[in-house]
């Protein structure tokens, strides 16, 4: 059976295990809503992207029928000289001035026909993206203030463990404390069972003069350290 002191060292660990476990929760809170809030970028980069897709579309159709008119509008100008010219020849090449410009324009309406074919889809996608999109930046959003609130919730419970660590420090020896702080500033467990005559922290095999202590055999020993790792070590019976 453990010694009162070992009890009393235990009991300060188990307290200390939670609190550093509450502490850790609490730094991990900032680098969670980093991540999240990154989702969220990502999220709204992406409906920015199908906007772009979209206007990018748009903007080329306008360039066309701008195109279009403007091919229309020369037809009509040689279609204007046509009707004015006197010589065969010169009526001639302006039908095929006009022919040229009717197979631009033919040209343009098509590629128009394509521009909008390919605006109607990118509306499917990016209605279709957009709200999904949008949905999951909702639940990003929620889960942060849901992380917020755990946030306040975690550091009342911090209060509280701090308070039981400093209670459970209270009835421990200044030396064992001692100890027990260097041992736990290098890991933890600080306080650790001889297990098969091996320390339970570093695993290899203590002396028999740290087993005696742990033992409770050595009279003026109030705890033992292992003589590897020099962690705190007690017979577990």
């Amino acid at each position: 059976m453990p010694s009162p002191t070992i009890e009393q060292l235990l009991i300060l660990q188990d307290r200390d295990t939670k609190r550093l476990g509450i502490e850790a929760q609490l730094r991990a809170v900032p680098r969670e809503i980093a991540a999240v809030e990154q989702r969220i970028a990502a999220e709204k980069s992406a409906i920015d992207a199908a906007k772009g897709e979209l206007r990018e579309l748009e903007s080329k159709k306008k360039i066309l029928e701008t195109e279009i008119g403007s091919a229309e509008t020369q037809r009509g100008k040689y279609q204007t000289q046509q009707l004015s010219v006197k010589k065969n020849d010169e009526y001639q090449a302006l039908g095929h001035q006009i022919q040229d410009v009717q197979r631009q324009i033919e040209e343009f309406e098509g590629k128009e026909l394509e521009a909008m074919f390919a605006i109607d889809e990118a509306k499917k996608r990016f209605v279709s993206a957009e709200k999904t999109l949008k949905e999951n930046i909702v639940g990003h959003e929620a889960r942060i203030r849901s992380m917020k609130e755990r946030d306040v919730s975690v550091a009342e419970e911090l209060k509280a463990a701090v308070t039981a660590v400093a209670e459970a420090r209270a009835p421990v020896s200044p030396a064992a404390l001692e100890a027990y702080d260097q041992a736990a500033r290098r890991r933890m467990p600080a306080v650790v069972p001889i297990r098969g005559g091996k320390c339970g922290g570093c695993h290899l095999k203590v002396s028999s003069e740290v087993e005696s202590a742990a033992r409770g055999k050595t009279t003026d020993a109030e705890f033992a350290l292992c003589d590897q790792c020099s962690q705190m070590v007690y017979w577990e019976s």
